[in-house]
């Protein structure tokens, strides 16, 4: 069997927590211990310590507020390790929307307008956000009630997939338009 060394965890310690304090960082003079393969109650800190150090496992404070603090035996840097861990998958399991772009030109020919739409629709079929507008070049900006129309003939094909987060707005020389999709409309990925 291998000897596991104590280790006094300072406050300076990278990986540490900063709500937890550990072994010899809780100050108190008695403390609730809980854990696996401890008799619950309450404890001065030395037989607290003695009982972790017994383990070969840490004292680590879990409720500070409480009246004698929480302390848990447990492994303190497999702990942190499992939290970590539960941190990651929080943030693998949050969904991100992303915002698809797709440009028009005041003068659109309708097959680039039904490809444009093709496109639209298997964003928003992913999941994403479709940012749709219109450009205008030059003196193009004199066809900006064509532009509106275009992006309102655009928001009418996409109504099966998407509702209207903004509606056509004009920003310098773009006028552009927001969608976001439908909630049962995404495919499964």
């Amino acid at each position: 069997m291998a000897i596991r060394r104590k280790r006094n965890y300072s406050p300076n310690d990278k990986d540490q927590n900063q709500q937890n304090k550990v072994n010899a960082q809780i100050r108190a003079r008695e403390v609730r211990l809980v854990g696996d393969n401890v008799e619950q109650g309450i404890y001065s800190i030395q037989e607290a310590l003695k009982i972790a150090e017994d383990q070969q496992l840490d004292l680590v404070e879990i409720a500070a507020n409480a009246e004698p603090p929480v302390c848990k035996v447990l492994d303190y840097q497999k702990f942190l390790y499992q939290q970590k861990k539960k941190a990651k998958e929080r943030k693998a399991n949050q969904i991100q929307t992303t915002v698809k772009e797709v440009r028009f030109g005041p003068r659109t020919d309708d097959h680039d307008y039904n490809f444009k739409l093709k496109h639209a629709i298997g964003f928003l079929e992913d999941g994403n956000k479709v940012k749709a507008y219109v450009f205008f070049r030059g003196r193009s900006i004199i066809f900006k009630d064509q532009g509106e129309l275009l992006l309102l003939r655009f928001a009418s094909d996409l109504e099966a997939y998407a509702q209207v987060e903004q509606m056509p707005t004009l920003e310098g020389k773009r006028m552009s338009m927001l969608f976001s999709p439908k909630k049962g409309i995404a495919k499964k990925k």
